[in-house]
């Protein structure tokens, strides 16, 4: 599946605009994870921009978001990693995130909404003005973003990265489409 194909497709599937927007920044910073790591970043572009493809039909059963979404993705004839990671991303199913793709995508969902939260409350809201420090320190403060779960986002250090060169890795990759996000 080409990455305009795979656009095309979540864009059918997910109408909500921040949702949209979401998908877009989880797809980034999984290529520059990708690059980060030497792999193949169409591949990891891919999880990234369908790993919510099934939100909007499962966002009142829990238990079947990303399940439903790795069933459509097999049967579009995905490779089974990507099947794999967009199905084990949802720690509701408690699945090992048993290679560096599953566990890259399982971090970066809630760092995405830490970062976008993060630009938001400064008057500029711009990721252009966001450093490490700041996230950092946004981070620490449990009243903030709760919905970005920390543990999850603390899970980078199954990857072999510290807190701050993932936040730093995945800062950049969204400041790289600010314009896509609005932000």
């Amino acid at each position: 599946m080409t990455r305009e194909e795979a656009l095309q497709l979540m864009e059918k599937h997910i109408k909500t605009k921040n949702l949209r927007k979401h998908c877009l920044a989880v797809e980034a910073v999984m290529r520059a994870l990708a690059r980060h790591f030497g792999e193949d970043e169409e591949k990891w572009g891919l999880a990234g921009l369908l790993h919510d493809i099934d939100y909007e039909m499962t966002k009142d059963e829990p238990e079947r978001h990303s399940l439903v979404g790795a069933e459509m993705l097999t049967e579009l004839g995905l490779p089974e990693d990507v099947v794999y990671a967009v199905k084990a991303h949802n720690g509701h199913h408690g699945l090992p995130r048993t290679d560096l793709m599953s566990r890259a995508l399982y971090a970066t969902d809630p760092l995405t909404g830490l970062i976008v939260a993060a630009a938001l409350i400064r008057p500029e809201k711009k990721l252009a003005v966001i450093d490490v420090p700041f996230l950092m320190n946004r981070y620490h403060e449990k009243s903030f973003a709760r919905g970005a779960s920390r543990e999850t986002i603390a899970a980078c250090s199954d990857l072999g990265l510290s807190l701050e060169d993932f936040m730093h890795i995945g800062l950049e990759a969204m400041k790289e489409i600010a314009g896509d996000l609005g932000l």
